[in-house]
């Protein structure tokens, strides 16, 4: 599917996952923040709250941006929701680096989060007391069953999604939600979801914007299956679907 002839918006749907292409990244801020914030509402329509897991990175910067405008963020019931973070960098909270940091200054940059809407992890704790911290966290919140009714993801180039890197023991996890993890590639410590919890969510949302990351998704969508080094190959949930919102750059290799 080459980017120079292909009409956007478009919508491709699949067996377990629909496709969402758009012309540019304002394009798909804009429908991805419409889609979640039409998700988040349909969920409200069954339960008191809706859990929504938040990913780092500059895409969903862009759409966290994009709910807080005002346009967004007068029509969100903010007290309805508990956020949590797919995956976090072993650093302060007030850190540069960290997603917490990067959340509370473009989700809630006008407005301070109500008290028991937003988790960060502790990464005061040793990072394998953290991880297993926060997974009690999360089972307070979820019950036992641990279903997300919404996880964000981002993508790196790597083919990485959370903190789940390519070759990585984190990627064998089958029992624990919530794992801490050495990356060597970035040469630092992780705090993640793991591949069980995440494919237990009712809906996943990918958020993938610009040409470097082209090869990303097709290696996702159209490569050969090679989990240890294409991690978020591994993202297929057991009972819900996938949607991924691409620019028309970030999918321009998706046949």
């Amino acid at each position: 599917m080459a980017s120079t002839g292909l009409r956007c918006p478009l919508t491709i749907a699949m067996a377990d996952r629909e496709l969402h292409i758009l012309p540019d990244n304002a394009g798909l801020l804009q429908a991805a923040a419409e889609f979640l914030r039409d998700t988040i509402n349909d969920v409200l329509s069954t339960k008191s709250f809706c859990t929504i897991a938040l990913s780092g990175g500059s895409t969903p910067k862009g759409l966290y941006e994009r709910l807080a405008s005002s346009g967004f963020s007068n029509n969100i019931p903010w007290s309805k929701l508990r956020f949590f973070l797919g995956d976090e960098r072993y650093v302060p909270l007030d850190h540069p680096d960290s997603n917490y940091k990067m959340i509370r200054e473009s989700l809630f940059k006008d407005r301070q989060p109500e008290p028991g809407t937003l988790f960060p992890v502790d990464t005061t704790l040793p990072a394998h007391e953290a991880a297993a911290a926060y997974e009690r966290t999360l089972r307070n919140v979820l019950g036992n069953e641990g279903v997300f009714d919404i996880i964000l993801l981002g993508l790196g180039d790597d083919v990485h999604t959370a903190s789940l890197f390519p070759n990585t023991t984190v990627l064998e996890e089958k029992t624990a939600w919530v794992s801490d993890v050495y990356v060597e590639k970035v040469k630092a410590r992780r705090i993640t979801f793991t591949v069980p919890l995440i494919n237990a969510a009712r809906t996943i949302i990918f958020l993938v914007s610009g040409a470097s990351k082209s090869a990303a998704v097709h290696q996702v969508i159209n490569g050969q299956r090679m989990p240890q080094t294409f991690p978020a190959q591994l993202i297929r949930p057991r009972n819900g679907i996938i949607h991924w919102f691409l620019d028309q750059d970030a999918a321009s290799e998706v046949k």
